[in-house]
Order: structure tokens, then C-alpha cells, then sequence
């Protein structure tokens, strides 16, 4: 039995040398299932799966991606190009008084206002306006323009040709309802954000009209609106007209009535529109407070000539004849006081003075009474006057009394006449004021900018085209591949086969084209070789004590390749010193016969049968020309394959293998629809799945391996055949293997054959990053093609 200890004395064939510890690393760790928790894996979003796919599948994305940007460039050339012409309208909201004392408030932020014209600039009858104004009904470029979207468009752009269009077969009103249509379809208006602006935007496929028609559209709304007021003031003018009318004769009719009732109650209207016992009440009551007043101030003089002050008032005081006398009579008190000193009073003189001073004296005090007398006197006509006063008072008081009780209807009349006459002024106001604001003509909205004819077309775009047709294509690219994904139940990379089958995964051989296979298995050099050497090294590890004594290489289907690997093995084992036989088990379609180029005439069919004479049992057991490698052919094919491998002798005849050989391959069919593989995998030791990439599905897999478990099979691991290390794929490219490293040996000149040791056939004169380069085309166009086979 092979054990590790043995493999580390041992030389690989073609080297000279001892295998180096970095070949059992590459086997250890990218391949052995020993040390890896599967588990710890994250299921979750991964960003670098989507790189994944993105390289796989690059020449779909790239090609789905250019046919997107012709795509776009196609409908752009499709596309007729329009113009857009865009007018600015600012909305006038009123803030003044309708009438005088009827106020309309509205904010400046009211968006009710700005929402309302921009409906009535969407309206019909403004289309209709418009139409009319610009004369659009007999255009018969505006009326029948040319397809927006259509494949003679390309043609007409190419060549600059543009269709006639003819107005001989609609009607007038057709037209106009041809043209309203347009202008409403192909019209936007938008409120500009925290203004009072509204934009008015037009796409036409001549610039002209674009610019025309969003010009006319704020024009006739603006002429639209005046009309609509003009039409109004004429309707108020009219209401108020006969309004005034009406209370004209109203007025004219109560202002009768007061007038006769006046006349028929003698009421007496003053200019003041007073009643004249009214007026001559008031005049009594002012001229009998000035009696009572005049009467008071004459009291008082009287009180103080009654007290003995008759000479301290004011009358007297101011009486010139009386101070003249005080005057006189101050003078000869002096020049008597001042002869006293001198004369004696019995003195002539002096007698004649005391004469005239008693004379003047005398005189005063009359003077003085006299003035009294009169103040007693005007009090007296005072208290006269005031007596008189309130007597006529009280008789024009029972007279204003009897005139209140006529007064009442007097009053109810004209209130009538006040109403009415108000009324009168206030119609007469207001038909004057409408008369003047219908002459104004205040607008309501002003044109900030007029569009301009545009120079360059606003559609279509073609980068926007380019982009949308991009992104369309490249997630109709990204559905391919997601479907692809979700039929393709293959296996596309060793992880699946790990995760879906809980196999170790022993060794990842490459893809080769047929055309080359035969030479790659010969050149030890090649990629496959290196990758079955490692096949063979993690086989080595597979078990406690090393690689199985007898191994069965099966597959769940046909043409995975089990017969070459169980060719290859037997020569890598072999090249370790090891004496290996390799059985040829499938009795049904051999195939181990051809690779080593011997005949099939004698073989395990034979040995089971009992059909092979005794002289010729020897020869059943074929040396070939690699060295320590024995092959044992199928043989006949016989009818009942089954049965044969089923039988104890077979058993008896795989143990006694066992014991001659290091290691015994049996190359088995394939498990699905047959039961050989399982019979015979419980007669060796290991079993080894060989599943080919993008062939077998993972539900006959999966089938295959339980069909294996159940008949008591030993499966190690499995190896992954026809894989495509060239390919830039992260997950395989750097995690499982190095296509370089296993190119390592291709720098030297080789000569490649037909026959497995190239020396029948004639060599290639060509140089290895040539052989490259073919090998990389062949094995994408091969990949292409597997994966139809496995989506079909």
C-alpha cells in the first residue's frame, strides 16, 4: 500500500528530483476538505460574486452593451428633432377695491390664483384664440408635421427630404380641431418655483412656430382677460343704470309725500330742515339765560348798595363826574389842611374852604345815590324780563308738544327720503367709478421674456438616448444572465460541487480541446499533467494510511472523463514506483483500450466468463510501455454486464489484485440508469466522482452520489474535470488554482503527437505564446459552447 512516508522517497517521473513540499500544499490546502468549515461561508450579498458574473459572462454584457448603443443611435436617427421655445408669464394678483366699499384681498402667495391661469392656459378656447391669431388652421407644415417616431425618419434625416403634406381633404373646422389639438398636446406651462412666474414651454419640430405660438399663448391670455373685464364693466355699468332708476323715483316719490303731509300738518321747515316752534324755542331758551344771567350780576350790585357799599362799585367807580369831584374835593381838603397851620378855622378864608369842601361832599354822595338808584332800577327790569321769558318759554314748550305728536309721521317720512336720497348718491358714485376703471383696462398679467426662435433642437438627445438604451440593454443583459443562471443547475465552479455534494474536492482539471488532449496527457509539462499530479497527491491524503489499495473512478454520466483520468493516474502512481493495474470495468462502452492503443479482443469479460483458455490467462494481464503500469481490458462485451460484476468471482478477482498490486483503478461506468458503478464500489476501497464543469447536472450528481453511498461505497472526494482555468474568473483564478503555474513548463520547445508519446506524429513549428493564444480561443468558443449544451 502507498503510504506518505513512501512518497517522500520517491521521484516524480520527469522531474529528477524529489517532489517538493509545495505540491503537497497545493493539493493540502486548496483541495483537501480537512481544516475548511463550510459552514463559516457567507451565504449573504456578496459584491464580488457580482464581479464574478460580470466576467463570466463579459462578452454577453459587452455585446449586449454595443447593440444598446447602436440601439440608441438608431432612435435617435428615428426620432424627428423638435424645438422648445419657452415664454415667461408673470401673473398680477388685484389688491385694490372693486367698488368703494366692496375690497377683493388676496395674498401674493395664493396659489389658487397661479393654479387657475395656468388651466386657463391649457384651455381650448385659448388654443382656439391662438389658432385663430396666428392663422395655424391653413399651415399645412404645423398641421400634418412629420412622424415623431418612425423608421422612414432615418431616410428623410439621411437625405434631408421632408414630406408634403396637403389641406384639400379636411374641412375648416377640421383643421382647427386639427391645430387645437396639437397646440394642446404639445403645450406645457409650469409654475416656477416661489414666484408669481409661470412658464410657458412649446415643442414643435420647426423652431418658428415653437417661439411663435408660446409667444402668442401669453398674448392672447393677457387679451383674453382684458375682455373678460371689459365684459364685466359693461355689465355692472348696465346692472347700476337701472338701479339708479329705480331709486330715483323712489326718491322722488317719498320726497312728495313729506312735502304734502308737511303742509297739511303746518310744520314749518326751517333751511336747516328744522321746525320753526323748534327754532324759536332755542332762540327763548339762549335770549332766557342771558335775562338770568344779566339778573344775577345786577343782584349782586344790589346786595352791596344794600350793605352799604354803594360806593366801592364798580358804576361808581368808574363815573368820570363823580372822580372829578373826588378829585376837587381832594384838592381843597389840601390846601385847607395846609392854611391850618397858619389861619385859625374861624378865619374867612378858612370858612369859605370848609364851604366849598361841604358843597362837593354833597354833590358826591348824590352822585353816588343816583347811581344806586339806577342798578336798583335795572334789576328790577331784569327780574321783569326773566318772568316774561319763562312765561313764553312754557307756551312754546305746550306748543312744541302738540308739534312732536304731527312730528312722528313727519319723521318716518323723512327717514324714507334720507334712505332714498343715500341710496341715490351712492348708485351715482359707483356708475361713475366703473365708468372710469371700464376705461382703464388694468391687466392682470405681463409678459417677462419672449421666447426666441431655439438654434438648436431640444430633442432628441442623443447622449440621453445613448444612456437609456445603454442601461436598457445592460439590464436586459443582466435578465439573460440571471435566467442562464437560474437553468443552468451545472456545476460551474468547485465550490458548488463542495456546498451541493459535501464532497472534498480532490483536484480541478483543466479544460482541453480534443484536438490537443491527446497531447497534453503526453507532455508532462502541460497543465493537465500538473493537474492530475495534483489529483494524485491529494489522493495520497485521502485516507489515514494513505491512497487506497483499489480505487474506482466513476462519473454520473458519460464523457466526463473518468477513462482519462483513471489513464492518468495510473501513470502518475506508476511514475512514484508503485505497481499499478488498471481495470477496464466498463462492460458496456470500453473506452481504457484506446488510450493505451491496445486491442480488446481478451479482457474482465473473459475472466468472469470463464472464456479464456488457461495458456492465455497470462496474457490478459497487458504490460504496457510506461513503466510499472499493467492494464486489464474489458473484453468481450457481454450481455448481461451487470450480473457478471455482481458475481463473488469478481469480488475473489478484484481482493487477489489487491494483494499482486500496489494499487488497482478500476475504471467503471457511469452511475445513472446503470448499476455496475455501485456493484463495483463496494469492492474497492475508495471510490473517485469525476464531474465535468458546465455538463452534469447537480440533481443527477446529487442522484448518483446517494445511488454510491447507498450500495456502501467508500467516496473519498471528487475530482472536477474540463475546467476552464484560462478564463479570468476571481473565485477560481486566484482561490483554486494558477493557470501560469501550471503552464509552468511550456517556456522550453516541445514536440507534440498524435499517439499518446507524440512520436508518430509531426511537430508544430510554432511558439509557445502562439500554441497560447490558440488554446485560449479554442477553450472560450468550447466554453461557449458547453454552456449552450448545458442550458439546452
Amino acid at each position: 500500500m502507498l503510504d506518505r512516508n513512501r512518497q517522500h522517497q520517491i521521484a516524480g517521473p520527469g522531474h529528477g528530483q524529489a517532489l517538493s513540499a509545495e505540491l503537497y500544499y497545493d493539493g493540502a490546502q486548496n483541495y483537501s476538505p480537512y481544516g475548511r468549515d463550510y459552514s463559516e461561508q457567507e451565504e449573504g450579498f456578496n459584491p464580488l460574486r457580482l464581479l464574478f458574473y460580470a466576467v463570466q459572462y463579459r462578452w454577453l454584457i459587452v455585446t449586449m452593451a454595443a447593440a444598446g448603443l447602436v440601439a440608441g443611435v438608431i432612435i435617435t436617427m428615428m426620432q424627428t428633432p423638435k424645438y422648445q421655445a419657452i415664454t415667461q408669464l408673470e401673473v398680477l394678483v388685484p389688491s385694490a377695491k372693486v367698488f368703494q366699499d366692496i375690497e377683493v384681498v388676496s395674498e401674493n402667495a395664493d396659489a389658487r390664483a397661479f393654479l387657475t391661469a395656468r388651466e386657463k392656459l391649457k384651455s381650448r378656447a385659448l388654443a382656439q384664440r391662438v389658432v385663430f391669431q396666428l392663422g395655424l388652421s391653413e399651415k399645412p407644415d404645423f398641421l400634418f408635421p412629420t412622424a415623431d417616431f418612425s423608421l422612414s425618419n432615418i431616410f428623410y434625416r439621411a437625405f434631408g427630404i421632408s414630406k408634403s403634406a396637403s389641406i384639400e381633404e379636411k374641412t375648416p373646422e377640421q383643421r382647427e380641431a386639427i391645430a387645437i389639438r396639437r397646440i394642446l398636446n404639445d403645450l406645457t406651462v409650469n409654475l416656477v418655483t416661489n414666484t408669481s412666474l409661470l412658464s410657458i414651454t412649446f415643442v414643435d419640430q420647426k423652431p418658428k412656430y415653437a417661439s411663435d405660438i408660446a409667444n402668442q399663448v401669453a398674448q392672447s391670455f393677457i387679451d383674453q382677460r382684458l375682455d373678460q373685464t371689459s365684459e364685466t364693466s359693461d355689465l355692472a355699468r348696465q346692472f347700476i343704470q337701472e338701479q339708479v332708476l329705480q331709486v330715483k323715483q323712489k326718491l322722488q316719490k317719498s320726497e312728495e309725500e313729506l312735502v304734502a303731509y308737511a303742509k297739511d300738518a303746518g310744520i314749518t321747515i326751517t333751511g336747516e330742515e328744522k321746525s320753526l316752534i323748534g327754532s324759536n324755542i332755542e332762540t327763548l331758551n339762549t335770549a332766557l339765560a342771558a335775562a338770568i344771567q344779566e339778573r344775577l350780576d345786577a343782584g349782586r350790585m344790589v346786595d352791596q348798595i344794600d350793605k352799604g357799599r354803594g360806593s366801592s362799585l364798580g358804576p361808581v367807580l368808574e363815573s368820570e363826574g363823580l372822580q372829578k369831584i373826588t378829585e376837587k374835593l381832594s384838592e381843597l381838603t389840601s390846601q385847607y389842611q395846609q392854611k391850618l397851620g397858619i389861619l385859625k378855622p374861624g378865619f374867612p378864608e378858612m370858612q369859605q374852604l370848609q364851604a366849598q369842601i361841604k358843597e362837593l361832599q354833597r354833590l358826591y354822595e348824590n352822585g353816588v345815590l343816583n347811581i344806586t338808584d339806577s342798578l336798583r332800577q335795572k334789576y328790577q327790569e331784569a327780574q321783569n324780563k326773566e318772568a316774561d321769558l319763562k312765561s313764553k318759554l312754557a307756551e312754546m314748550e305746550m306748543q312744541q308738544v302738540i308739534f312732536n305728536d304731527k312730528n312722528i309721521k313727519y319723521t318716518i317720512l323723512k327717514r324714507e327720503v334720507d334712505s332714498n336720497r343715500s341710496q341715490y348718491d351712492s348708485l351715482i358714485a359707483k356708475l361713475n367709478e366703473v365708468g372710469v376703471s371700464s376705461e382703464l383696462k388694468t391687466q392682470s398679467a405681463a409678459i417677462v421674456d419672449f421666447a426666441v426662435p431655439p438654434s438648436a433642437p431640444y430633442s432628441p438627445r442623443l447622449a440621453k438616448n445613448l444612456a437609456v438604451a445603454l442601461a436598457l440593454f445592460l439590464a436586459l443583459s443582466a435578465s439573460i444572465i440571471y435566467i442562464i443562471e437560474l437553468l443552468n443547475n451545472t456545476f460551474t465552479n468547485p465550490e458548488q460541487i463542495e456546498k451541493e455534494l459535501g464532497l472534498a474536492m480532490l483536484g480541478i482539471l483543466p479544460h482541453v480541446d480534443d484536438r490537443e488532449l491527446i497531447a497534453s496527457i503526453a507532455d508532462q509539462k502541460s497543465g493537465l499533467s500538473e493537474a492530475y499530479r495534483s489529483l494524485r497527491t491529494s489522493l495520497q491524503f485521502s485516507g489515514a494510511e494513505g491512497a487506497p489499495r483499489s480505487l474506482l473512478v466513476t462519473s454520473a454520466e458519460p464523457s466526463e472523463g473518468k477513462s482519462t483520468t483513471s489513464f492518468k493516474l495510473g501513470q502518475d502512481f506508476a511514475a512514484l514506483g508503485a505497481r499499478v493495474l488498471i481495470v477496464d470495468g466498463d462492460l458496456r462502452k470500453p473506452n481504457l483500450h484506446r488510450l493505451f492503443g491496445l486491442d480488446n479482443t481478451i479482457g474482465l469479460s473473459n475472466l468472469l466468463t470463464n472464456t479464456v483458455r488457461k495458456e492465455d490467462l497470462a496474457s490478459i494481464f497487458r504490460a504496457t510501455k510506461y513503466p510499472n503500469v499493467t492494464v486489464l481490458t474489458s473484453g468481450t462485451i457481454p450481455p448481461n454486464p451487470a450480473d457478471l460484476l455482481s458475481s463473488p468471482k469478481m469480488a475473489l478477482i478484484v481482493t487477489n489484485l489487491g494483494k499482486r498490486f500496489d494499487l488497482v483503478i478500476i475504471d467503471a461506468p457511469p452511475v445513472v440508469g446503470l448499476s455496475d458503478a455501485p456493484i463495483l464500489s463496494r469492492l474497492a476501497e475508495g471510490t473517485l466522482m469525476v464531474i465535468s464543469t458546465n455538463q452534469v447536472t447537480r440533481k443527477s450528481a446529487k442522484t448518483a452520489l446517494k445511488r454510491l453511498r447507498a450500495a456502501g461505497a467508500n467516496v473519498v472526494g471528487a475530482a472536477m474535470s474540463k475546467f476552464a482555468v484560462n478564463k479570468f474568473d476571481y473565485n477560481y483564478a486566484y482561490k483554486y488554482m494558477n493557470y501560469q503555474y501550471y503552464d509552468y513548463g511550456t517556456s522550453t520547445p516541445k514536440i507534440e503527437g498524435k499517439v499518446d508519446d507524440g512520436a508518430d506524429q509531426p511537430a508544430y513549428a510554432k511558439s509557445p505564446a502562439f500554441r497560447r493564444l490558440v488554446r485560449r480561443i479554442r477553450s472560450r468558443v468550447g466554453g461557449f459552447v458547453d454552456r449552450a449544451k448545458s442550458v439546452s
